[in-house]
Protein backbone atom coordinates (compact mmCIF):
# COMPACT_ATOMS: atom_id res chain seq x y z
CA UNK A 1 0.00 0.00 0.00
CA UNK A 2 1.40 3.37 -1.04
CA UNK A 3 1.24 6.69 0.79
CA UNK A 4 -1.56 9.13 0.05
CA UNK A 5 1.20 11.55 -0.98
CA UNK A 6 2.43 9.21 -3.72
CA UNK A 7 1.47 9.40 -7.39
CA UNK A 8 0.61 5.96 -8.76
CA UNK A 9 1.64 5.27 -12.36
CA UNK A 10 0.14 2.20 -14.01
CA UNK A 11 2.42 0.94 -16.77
CA UNK A 12 6.20 0.63 -16.94
CA UNK A 13 6.65 1.51 -20.61
CA UNK A 14 8.40 4.53 -22.10
CA UNK A 15 5.62 6.97 -21.19
CA UNK A 16 5.14 5.70 -17.65
CA UNK A 17 8.85 5.63 -16.80
CA UNK A 18 9.46 9.07 -18.29
CA UNK A 19 6.56 10.46 -16.27
CA UNK A 20 7.96 8.87 -13.11
CA UNK A 21 11.36 10.49 -13.64
CA UNK A 22 9.84 13.88 -14.46
CA UNK A 23 7.65 13.86 -11.35
CA UNK A 24 10.38 12.60 -9.03
CA UNK A 25 12.81 15.26 -10.22
CA UNK A 26 10.23 17.82 -9.12
CA UNK A 27 10.15 16.31 -5.65
CA UNK A 28 7.13 14.03 -5.86
CA UNK A 29 6.93 10.48 -4.56
CA UNK A 30 6.05 8.05 -7.36
CA UNK A 31 5.09 4.37 -7.43
CA UNK A 32 5.18 2.60 -10.81
CA UNK A 33 2.95 -0.49 -11.07
CA UNK A 34 3.72 -2.87 -13.95
CA UNK A 35 1.61 -5.93 -14.73
CA UNK A 36 4.46 -8.01 -16.22
CA UNK A 37 6.71 -10.17 -14.07
CA UNK A 38 9.59 -7.90 -14.99
CA UNK A 39 9.83 -4.50 -16.63
CA UNK A 40 11.17 -5.12 -20.09
CA UNK A 41 10.49 -4.03 -23.65
CA UNK A 42 9.82 -5.91 -26.87
CA UNK A 43 13.12 -6.00 -28.67
CA UNK A 44 12.45 -3.93 -31.77
CA UNK A 45 13.36 -0.46 -32.93
CA UNK A 46 11.57 2.85 -32.53
CA UNK A 47 12.07 6.28 -34.07
CA UNK A 48 12.33 9.43 -31.97
CA UNK A 49 11.86 12.81 -33.59
CA UNK A 50 13.63 15.99 -32.46
CA UNK A 51 10.54 17.02 -30.49
CA UNK A 52 11.27 14.51 -27.69
CA UNK A 53 14.63 16.00 -26.81
CA UNK A 54 13.13 19.09 -25.19
CA UNK A 55 11.78 16.76 -22.49
CA UNK A 56 14.96 14.68 -22.25
CA UNK A 57 17.03 17.84 -21.90
CA UNK A 58 14.80 19.03 -19.05
CA UNK A 59 15.36 15.68 -17.35
CA UNK A 60 19.12 15.76 -17.94
CA UNK A 61 18.85 12.59 -20.03
CA UNK A 62 19.46 13.81 -23.58
CA UNK A 63 23.07 12.61 -23.65
CA UNK A 64 22.11 9.21 -22.24
CA UNK A 65 19.51 8.72 -24.96
CA UNK A 66 21.89 9.88 -27.68
CA UNK A 67 24.55 7.46 -26.44
CA UNK A 68 22.36 4.44 -27.29
CA UNK A 69 20.92 5.89 -30.51
CA UNK A 70 21.74 5.69 -34.18
CA UNK A 71 21.66 8.85 -36.27
CA UNK A 72 20.29 8.09 -39.75
CA UNK A 73 21.37 10.25 -42.66
CA UNK A 74 17.85 10.82 -43.88
CA UNK A 75 14.21 9.75 -43.70
CA UNK A 76 13.06 8.47 -47.10
CA UNK A 77 9.99 7.21 -48.91
CA UNK A 78 10.60 4.94 -51.91
CA UNK A 79 8.16 3.42 -54.39
CA UNK A 80 8.21 -0.25 -53.41
CA UNK A 81 7.60 -1.56 -56.92
CA UNK A 82 9.98 0.48 -59.07
CA UNK A 83 12.49 1.67 -56.46
CA UNK A 84 12.04 5.36 -57.26
CA UNK A 85 12.87 7.87 -54.49
CA UNK A 86 9.69 9.81 -53.68
CA UNK A 87 10.70 11.78 -50.57
CA UNK A 88 14.18 12.32 -49.15
CA UNK A 89 14.40 14.30 -45.89
CA UNK A 90 17.98 14.89 -44.72
CA UNK A 91 18.21 14.86 -40.91
CA UNK A 92 21.91 15.50 -40.27
CA UNK A 93 22.54 18.61 -42.37
CA UNK A 94 23.18 22.13 -41.05
CA UNK A 95 19.83 23.18 -42.52
CA UNK A 96 18.04 20.49 -40.56
CA UNK A 97 19.84 21.30 -37.31
CA UNK A 98 19.19 25.02 -37.69
CA UNK A 99 15.49 24.40 -38.10
CA UNK A 100 14.88 21.62 -35.58
CA UNK A 101 17.86 21.98 -33.18
CA UNK A 102 17.76 18.37 -32.00
CA UNK A 103 18.59 15.10 -33.77
CA UNK A 104 16.31 12.55 -35.37
CA UNK A 105 17.32 9.18 -33.93
CA UNK A 106 16.44 5.51 -34.02
CA UNK A 107 16.93 3.32 -30.96
CA UNK A 108 16.47 -0.25 -29.89
CA UNK A 109 13.40 -0.17 -27.69
CA UNK A 110 15.09 -2.31 -25.05
CA UNK A 111 18.03 0.13 -24.89
CA UNK A 112 15.99 3.26 -24.23
CA UNK A 113 13.79 1.29 -21.87
CA UNK A 114 16.87 0.29 -19.87
CA UNK A 115 18.10 3.91 -19.77
CA UNK A 116 14.74 5.03 -18.37
CA UNK A 117 14.48 2.13 -15.93
CA UNK A 118 17.99 2.72 -14.60
CA UNK A 119 17.09 6.37 -14.04
CA UNK A 120 13.96 5.31 -12.14
CA UNK A 121 15.88 2.90 -9.95
CA UNK A 122 18.51 5.53 -9.08
CA UNK A 123 16.25 8.56 -8.65
CA UNK A 124 15.09 9.17 -5.07
CA UNK A 125 11.35 8.99 -4.61
CA UNK A 126 10.55 6.33 -7.22
CA UNK A 127 9.36 2.84 -6.29
CA UNK A 128 8.76 0.17 -8.93
CA UNK A 129 6.52 -2.88 -8.39
CA UNK A 130 6.15 -5.64 -10.99
CA UNK A 131 3.53 -8.40 -11.32
CA UNK A 132 0.86 -5.84 -10.45
CA UNK A 133 -2.01 -6.32 -12.90
CA UNK A 134 -4.59 -3.62 -12.18
CA UNK A 135 -8.21 -4.74 -12.43
CA UNK A 136 -9.93 -1.75 -10.85
CA UNK A 137 -9.39 1.78 -9.67
CA UNK A 138 -11.35 4.31 -7.63
CA UNK A 139 -11.20 8.05 -7.09
CA UNK A 140 -12.04 8.52 -3.41
CA UNK A 141 -12.00 12.31 -3.51
CA UNK A 142 -8.87 13.02 -1.52
CA UNK A 143 -6.91 10.02 -2.86
CA UNK A 144 -7.14 7.08 -5.27
CA UNK A 145 -7.13 3.32 -4.84
CA UNK A 146 -6.20 0.60 -7.32
CA UNK A 147 -6.84 -3.11 -6.97
CA UNK A 148 -4.64 -5.83 -8.46
CA UNK A 149 -5.77 -9.18 -9.83
CA UNK A 150 -4.13 -10.92 -6.86
CA UNK A 151 -6.08 -8.80 -4.36
CA UNK A 152 -3.35 -6.34 -3.46
CA UNK A 153 -4.48 -2.76 -3.00
CA UNK A 154 -2.39 0.38 -3.56
CA UNK A 155 -3.44 3.88 -2.61
CA UNK A 156 -1.99 7.22 -3.62
CA UNK A 157 -2.65 10.89 -4.16
CA UNK A 158 -3.46 10.43 -7.88
CA UNK A 159 -3.32 7.90 -10.69
CA UNK A 160 -1.61 8.28 -14.07
CA UNK A 161 -2.58 5.39 -16.35
CA UNK A 162 0.12 4.76 -18.95
CA UNK A 163 -1.01 1.22 -19.75
CA UNK A 164 -1.04 1.40 -23.52
CA UNK A 165 -3.39 0.81 -26.43
CA UNK A 166 -5.50 -1.74 -24.55
CA UNK A 167 -5.60 0.34 -21.37
CA UNK A 168 -7.72 -1.16 -18.61
CA UNK A 169 -7.99 2.24 -17.00
CA UNK A 170 -9.38 3.76 -20.20
CA UNK A 171 -12.21 1.24 -20.15
CA UNK A 172 -13.46 2.87 -16.97
CA UNK A 173 -12.98 6.49 -18.12
CA UNK A 174 -13.80 6.51 -21.83
CA UNK A 175 -16.46 4.26 -23.30
CA UNK A 176 -15.06 3.39 -26.70
CA UNK A 177 -13.56 0.53 -28.68
CA UNK A 178 -10.34 -0.21 -30.48
CA UNK A 179 -10.35 0.64 -34.19
CA UNK A 180 -8.55 -2.13 -36.13
CA UNK A 181 -7.68 -0.77 -39.57
CA UNK A 182 -7.39 -4.03 -41.48
CA UNK A 183 -3.58 -4.13 -41.55
CA UNK A 184 -1.08 -6.41 -39.83
CA UNK A 185 2.66 -6.14 -39.19
CA UNK A 186 5.65 -8.44 -38.92
CA UNK A 187 8.78 -7.19 -37.12
CA UNK A 188 12.31 -8.53 -37.35
CA UNK A 189 15.82 -7.53 -36.30
CA UNK A 190 18.76 -9.14 -38.11
CA UNK A 191 22.52 -8.70 -38.02
CA UNK A 192 23.72 -6.00 -40.40
CA UNK A 193 26.18 -8.57 -41.74
CA UNK A 194 23.21 -10.51 -43.14
CA UNK A 195 22.07 -7.60 -45.30
CA UNK A 196 23.15 -8.01 -48.93
CA UNK A 197 26.39 -6.16 -49.59
CA UNK A 198 24.90 -4.22 -52.50
CA UNK A 199 21.76 -3.12 -50.63
CA UNK A 200 21.66 0.67 -51.12
CA UNK A 201 19.84 2.03 -48.04
CA UNK A 202 21.59 0.77 -44.89
CA UNK A 203 22.12 4.08 -43.09
CA UNK A 204 18.71 5.69 -43.59
CA UNK A 205 15.20 5.36 -42.23
CA UNK A 206 13.37 4.07 -45.29
CA UNK A 207 9.69 3.50 -45.95
CA UNK A 208 9.02 1.47 -49.09
CA UNK A 209 5.50 2.46 -50.15
CA UNK A 210 3.55 -0.16 -52.07
CA UNK A 211 -0.05 -0.80 -53.12
CA UNK A 212 -1.73 -1.89 -49.90
CA UNK A 213 1.54 -2.37 -48.02
CA UNK A 214 4.72 -0.74 -46.76
CA UNK A 215 8.06 -1.82 -45.34
CA UNK A 216 10.18 0.27 -42.96
CA UNK A 217 13.82 -0.42 -42.07
CA UNK A 218 16.74 1.33 -40.39
CA UNK A 219 20.01 0.52 -38.57
CA UNK A 220 20.31 -0.01 -34.80
CA UNK A 221 23.10 -0.26 -32.22
CA UNK A 222 25.73 1.70 -34.09
CA UNK A 223 24.88 -0.01 -37.34
CA UNK A 224 25.38 -3.58 -36.13
CA UNK A 225 21.68 -4.51 -36.40
CA UNK A 226 18.98 -3.89 -39.00
CA UNK A 227 15.35 -3.34 -37.94
CA UNK A 228 12.64 -4.35 -40.44
CA UNK A 229 8.87 -3.87 -40.20
CA UNK A 230 6.61 -5.24 -42.94
CA UNK A 231 2.98 -4.04 -42.97
CA UNK A 232 0.14 -5.05 -45.27
CA UNK A 233 -3.60 -5.44 -45.52
CA UNK A 234 -4.73 -8.49 -43.58
CA UNK A 235 -5.65 -11.07 -46.21
CA UNK A 236 -7.57 -13.22 -43.71
CA UNK A 237 -11.03 -11.89 -44.67
CA UNK A 238 -10.55 -13.38 -48.15
CA UNK A 239 -9.34 -16.69 -46.81
CA UNK A 240 -12.57 -17.79 -45.17
CA UNK A 241 -11.87 -21.12 -43.53
CA UNK A 242 -8.91 -21.87 -45.75
CA UNK A 243 -5.62 -21.98 -43.85
CA UNK A 244 -2.94 -19.83 -45.43
CA UNK A 245 0.51 -19.51 -43.89
CA UNK A 246 2.19 -16.19 -43.19
CA UNK A 247 4.81 -17.11 -45.79
CA UNK A 248 2.12 -17.44 -48.46
CA UNK A 249 0.62 -14.11 -47.42
CA UNK A 250 3.92 -12.33 -47.70
CA UNK A 251 4.81 -13.91 -51.04
CA UNK A 252 1.47 -12.83 -52.46
CA UNK A 253 1.50 -9.28 -51.08
CA UNK A 254 5.05 -8.49 -52.18
CA UNK A 255 4.99 -10.39 -55.46
CA UNK A 256 5.72 -7.27 -57.54
CA UNK A 257 8.11 -5.59 -55.09
CA UNK A 258 11.47 -4.24 -56.18
CA UNK A 259 14.25 -6.89 -56.07
CA UNK A 260 16.20 -4.95 -53.41
CA UNK A 261 13.14 -4.93 -51.16
CA UNK A 262 12.54 -8.65 -51.74
CA UNK A 263 16.09 -9.35 -50.59
CA UNK A 264 15.23 -7.74 -47.25
CA UNK A 265 11.84 -9.43 -46.94
CA UNK A 266 13.53 -12.81 -47.35
CA UNK A 267 15.15 -12.22 -43.96
CA UNK A 268 11.87 -11.63 -42.11
CA UNK A 269 10.80 -13.68 -39.10
CA UNK A 270 7.13 -14.41 -39.81
CA UNK A 271 6.31 -16.30 -36.64
CA UNK A 272 4.45 -13.45 -34.94
CA UNK A 273 1.94 -11.00 -36.42
CA UNK A 274 0.60 -7.79 -34.88
CA UNK A 275 -2.87 -6.44 -35.68
CA UNK A 276 -2.70 -2.66 -36.18
CA UNK A 277 -5.32 -0.50 -34.48
CA UNK A 278 -5.87 2.91 -32.97
CA UNK A 279 -8.77 4.72 -31.26
CA UNK A 280 -10.82 7.76 -32.16
CA UNK A 281 -9.59 10.98 -30.54
CA UNK A 282 -11.41 12.25 -27.47
CA UNK A 283 -11.30 15.72 -25.94
CA UNK A 284 -10.79 14.58 -22.38
CA UNK A 285 -8.95 11.69 -20.76
CA UNK A 286 -9.11 12.73 -17.13
CA UNK A 287 -11.62 12.41 -14.32
CA UNK A 288 -10.88 13.82 -10.89
CA UNK A 289 -7.52 12.48 -9.70
CA UNK A 290 -7.19 9.96 -12.54
CA UNK A 291 -5.67 10.69 -15.96
CA UNK A 292 -4.54 8.73 -19.02
CA UNK A 293 -1.15 9.21 -20.68
CA UNK A 294 0.40 8.15 -24.00
CA UNK A 295 -1.31 5.39 -25.96
CA UNK A 296 -3.85 4.95 -23.20
CA UNK A 297 -5.08 8.49 -23.96
CA UNK A 298 -4.40 8.96 -27.69
CA UNK A 299 -3.08 5.88 -29.52
CA UNK A 300 -1.78 6.67 -32.99
CA UNK A 301 -0.94 4.77 -36.14
CA UNK A 302 2.74 4.49 -37.03
CA UNK A 303 2.41 6.97 -39.92
CA UNK A 304 4.44 9.74 -38.28
CA UNK A 305 6.48 7.46 -35.95
CA UNK A 306 5.25 9.56 -33.02
CA UNK A 307 3.66 7.10 -30.58
CA UNK A 308 6.59 7.21 -28.17
CA UNK A 309 7.12 10.88 -28.92
CA UNK A 310 3.64 11.86 -27.83
CA UNK A 311 3.97 9.84 -24.60
CA UNK A 312 7.30 11.52 -23.79
CA UNK A 313 5.80 14.95 -24.46
CA UNK A 314 2.86 14.01 -22.23
CA UNK A 315 5.22 13.12 -19.39
CA UNK A 316 6.99 16.45 -19.49
CA UNK A 317 3.73 18.37 -19.77
CA UNK A 318 2.00 16.68 -16.86
CA UNK A 319 4.98 17.11 -14.54
CA UNK A 320 5.18 20.82 -15.34
CA UNK A 321 1.45 21.31 -14.77
CA UNK A 322 1.58 19.60 -11.39
CA UNK A 323 4.07 22.27 -10.37
CA UNK A 324 1.35 24.89 -10.91
CA UNK A 325 -1.95 23.19 -10.05
CA UNK A 326 -3.51 20.64 -7.77
CA UNK A 327 -4.11 17.17 -9.19
CA UNK A 328 -7.63 17.63 -10.55
CA UNK A 329 -6.90 21.00 -12.15
CA UNK A 330 -3.54 19.82 -13.51
CA UNK A 331 -5.09 16.75 -15.10
CA UNK A 332 -7.92 18.77 -16.63
CA UNK A 333 -5.44 21.30 -18.01
CA UNK A 334 -3.28 18.45 -19.31
CA UNK A 335 -6.19 17.08 -21.37
CA UNK A 336 -6.95 20.58 -22.61
CA UNK A 337 -3.39 21.42 -23.61
CA UNK A 338 -2.61 18.10 -25.27
CA UNK A 339 -5.92 17.24 -26.95
CA UNK A 340 -5.54 19.23 -30.18
CA UNK A 341 -1.94 18.24 -30.88
CA UNK A 342 -2.46 14.55 -30.21
CA UNK A 343 -5.79 14.44 -32.06
CA UNK A 344 -4.11 15.97 -35.08
CA UNK A 345 -1.41 13.29 -34.96
CA UNK A 346 -4.15 10.65 -34.75
CA UNK A 347 -6.35 11.98 -37.55
CA UNK A 348 -3.63 13.07 -39.95
CA UNK A 349 -1.87 9.80 -39.24
CA UNK A 350 -4.88 8.03 -40.72
CA UNK A 351 -4.73 10.21 -43.83
CA UNK A 352 -0.99 9.68 -44.25
CA UNK A 353 -1.57 5.94 -43.83
CA UNK A 354 -3.84 6.04 -46.89
CA UNK A 355 -1.22 8.12 -48.69
CA UNK A 356 1.44 5.47 -48.07
CA UNK A 357 -0.76 2.64 -49.36
CA UNK A 358 -2.36 4.13 -52.47
CA UNK A 359 -3.24 1.63 -55.20
CA UNK A 360 -4.00 1.85 -58.90
CA UNK A 361 -4.19 5.28 -60.49
CA UNK A 362 -4.31 6.88 -57.05
CA UNK A 363 -0.74 5.70 -56.54
CA UNK A 364 0.28 7.23 -59.88
CA UNK A 365 -1.30 10.54 -58.90
CA UNK A 366 0.48 10.51 -55.53
CA UNK A 367 3.85 9.83 -57.13
CA UNK A 368 3.31 12.62 -59.65
CA UNK A 369 2.44 15.02 -56.83
CA UNK A 370 5.74 14.25 -55.14
CA UNK A 371 7.92 14.97 -58.18
CA UNK A 372 10.26 17.83 -57.42
CA UNK A 373 9.65 17.61 -53.69
CA UNK A 374 12.49 19.31 -51.80
CA UNK A 375 13.79 18.87 -48.27
CA UNK A 376 12.51 22.35 -47.46
CA UNK A 377 9.01 21.33 -48.59
CA UNK A 378 9.09 18.39 -46.17
CA UNK A 379 10.55 20.47 -43.34
CA UNK A 380 7.66 22.93 -43.65
CA UNK A 381 5.11 20.14 -43.39
CA UNK A 382 6.85 18.60 -40.37
CA UNK A 383 7.44 21.83 -38.44
CA UNK A 384 4.31 21.36 -36.35
CA UNK A 385 5.49 17.93 -35.18
CA UNK A 386 9.26 18.17 -35.01
CA UNK A 387 9.46 21.61 -33.44
CA UNK A 388 7.60 20.33 -30.41
CA UNK A 389 4.32 21.08 -28.75
CA UNK A 390 4.88 24.82 -29.18
CA UNK A 391 5.63 24.50 -32.89
CA UNK A 392 3.50 25.94 -35.70
CA UNK A 393 0.06 24.46 -36.28
CA UNK A 394 -0.13 25.27 -39.98
CA UNK A 395 0.96 22.79 -42.63
CA UNK A 396 -0.37 19.92 -44.69
CA UNK A 397 -0.49 16.27 -43.67
CA UNK A 398 2.09 15.00 -46.15
CA UNK A 399 5.50 14.23 -44.60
Amino acid sequence: MSSHNTVLIVGGGIGGLTAAIALAQKGRSVHVLEQAHEISAIGYGIQLGPNVFDVFEQLGMADSVKSIADFPDSVCMIDADDGRMLIDIPVTTPEYRKRFRNPYVVVHRADIHNVLLEACLTTPGIEVTVNAAIVGHEDLGDHVRVTCSDGRIFEGAALIAADGLKSRARELLVKDDLCPIGYVAHRTIVDMADIPADFPHKTEVVLWSGPGYHVVHYPLRQGTLFNIVAVFKDPAPQHGDQYVTHEQDVQHVYANAHPALKSILALMDLERRWVIADRDPVRRWNRGRIVLLGDAAHPVLQSYAQGAGMAIEDAGCIANLLDRYGYEDAFAEFSKQRALRTARIQLEGREVWKFYHEEGIGRDVRNAQLEGRTAEDSYKCLDWIWNGAAGPVAGGPRP
